[in-house]
């Protein structure tokens, strides 16, 4: 199809979409609260909904008084029950997909429940959305000349009782139109390739005659992707392998550690990088400006959001609040009612809210990652901010980096040990130390109290891991590529005792 055609289709669902997202811009309460009052009616004749009398329940109040809060673990045997091929559990249409995740760490797999609905008009939604909002930021773009590298889930899906499990990604692109590969690399084939260091290289063979203009994965995993792209191809920079490159749309970890390595192998001034924010129970939230580090929250994809302020969380005085009664700033763990039978599900993730109106966020952690055994709450967005500042100054570069308590003995004082890999080492190891350990200081009060003449914790420990440590430890645990990360903050020392015990 002539790239004039595309474009000119493009501009026309473009504006159309245009017209129902400034709906949820100016009316964000009224359609949070329109798309709530929806999913009760639509689920009010399943098994939940006569559980807590759906056909009842006429506003938000009366919801969130009935409906109790859910972790996994309160809704695996109902869920393994829709496994098994029943219906009308939780959601009214039958549920024939589920997405496989262990979370961020956990071994234990769970189920995330994905209906058609979710499937159209949250994950897919969202897909169309990403790409309008860019061109509308980009109206000289040249997406549609090539193809989008895509770099998703490793496992194939897999087929019992009528029902079919497997990786996020893999559900997508089995469910694609036809059409949709046609601008996509590496085919399907290669994508849902199981044994992730034989598919690296067949992505490699496949694409790198391809023109391809985007990118989309998760930062880590696409790194050492496109690295071996440079080996395979013996160039310096990937504008020499694929010249009309021109956005990487990226999400599931955090972009800040990979930034300068993304800019040294992209060296061109005017690429552009667009974070989203999904996971396998939705899609939340799309970066819609360009150069921009906040997302905007999607209020139309069939979620409705709670939040609960992090000071409040698993305590006597836990708040749970609507998206009405947010505040710019404070830390909140996200609490999502969806249109695949999730209701009122704690999703394990933590935001940070940059702006009301309108509703734009930053991913601030997971509700489980997080060192407070000293009372310095400290998170992932502050050990993220750390660390960009301590390379920048040592002009040093990370692979992976985890830290835990250094648990208090007798009279010895409590810390953080971290272990770190390093790309491009520091020269002086100590001089590292000493700026983290500032830098950490400066971003969050109740560290630098804690730190304070050592009153509760000493400096931090660091531990340098050798290459590929981190690689091997999630290939031991069966955890390469897709989603599977590595943790980064934890109460205990299970993780980095395993790390340092391979650390050899």
């Amino acid at each position: 199809m002539p790239i004039p055609i595309v474009n000119s289709i493009a501009s026309w669902f473009l504006k159309k979409r245009f017209h129902q997202i400034e709906l949820f811009l100016k009316y964000p309460n009224e359609v949070q609260n329109e798309l709530l009052m929806e999913l009760i009616t639509a689920a009010k004749d399943t098994e939940i909904g006569k559980q807590y009398g759906f056909g009842s329940i006429k506003d938000y109040n009366t919801f969130a008084d009935r409906v109790p809060l859910q972790t996994y673990e309160d809704l695996q045997d109902n869920i393994e029950r829709s496994r098994k091929g029943e219906n009308n559990i939780f959601w009214p249409t039958p549920i024939r997909w589920f997405a496989k995740s262990s979370g961020t760490t956990g071994s234990k797999s769970k189920f995330i429940p994905v209906s058609t609905e979710s499937l159209e008009d949250c994950h897919y939604a969202a897909s169309k959305d990403l790409l309008c909002m860019y061109l509308n930021n980009n109206e000289d773009s040249q997406l549609f000349t090539g193809k989008s590298l895509r770099l998703g889930g490793s496992k194939e899906l897999y087929r019992e009782n009528g029902t079919v499990f497997g990786d996020l990604s893999a559900i997508l692109i089995d469910n694609m139109p036809f059409w949709a590969e046609f601008s996509s690399t590496p085919s399907n084939r290669v994508s849902l390739m199981s044994n992730w260091e034989y598919k690296m290289q067949a992505i490699v063979d496949e694409t790198l005659n391809e023109n391809v203009t985007s990118l989309a994965g998760v930062p880590s995993w696409m790194l050492v992707l496109l690295n071996t792209v440079l080996e395979t191809s013996g160039k310096s920079n990937l504008f020499e392998v694929w010249p009309n490159l021109e956005v990487y749309f990226h999400g599931g970890v955090s972009f800040m550690p990979y930034i300068d390595q993304y800019k040294f192998i992209l060296p061109k001034k005017n690429f552009n990088y667009y974070e989203i924010y999904n996971a396998s129970e939705g899609f939340f939230a799309i970066q819609d400006q360009n150069k921009s580090s906040e997302l905007l929250l999607m209020l139309d994809y069939g979620i409705f959001y709670e939040f609960i302020p992090m000071d409040t969380y698993e305590t006597a005085e836990q708040r749970i609040i609507p998206l009405s009664q947010v505040q710019t700033g404070t830390n909140y763990a996200m609490v999502i009612t969806t249109n695949a039978g999730l209701w009122r599900y704690k999703i394990g993730d933590t935001v940070r809210f940059t702006s009301t109106n309108p509703y734009r966020i930053k991913i601030s952690g997971r509700t489980k990652h997080f060192i407070n055994v000293f009372g310095e709450e400290l998170i992932v967005e502050n050990a993220e901010d750390a660390l960009k500042k301590a390379c920048k100054k040592t002009k040093s570069e990370i692979v992976d980096y985890t830290v835990a308590p250094i648990f208090m003995e007798g009279k010895e004082k409590g810390a953080h040990e971290w272990l770190i890999e390093f790309k491009t080492h520091p020269e002086n190891i100590d001089l590292f130390n000493e700026l983290l350990d500032n830098a950490l200081k400066s971003l969050n009060s109740d560290y630098e109290a804690k730190r304070f003449n050592n009153i509760t914790l000493n400096k931090p420990k660091i531990n340098v891991a050798r290459q590929q440590l981190f690689y091997d430890w999630l290939k031991r645990n069966g955890k390469l590529g897709g989603q599977h990360k590595v943790p980064r903050l934890s109460n205990n020392r299970n993780y980095l005792d395993e790390l340092l015990d391979m650390n050899v």
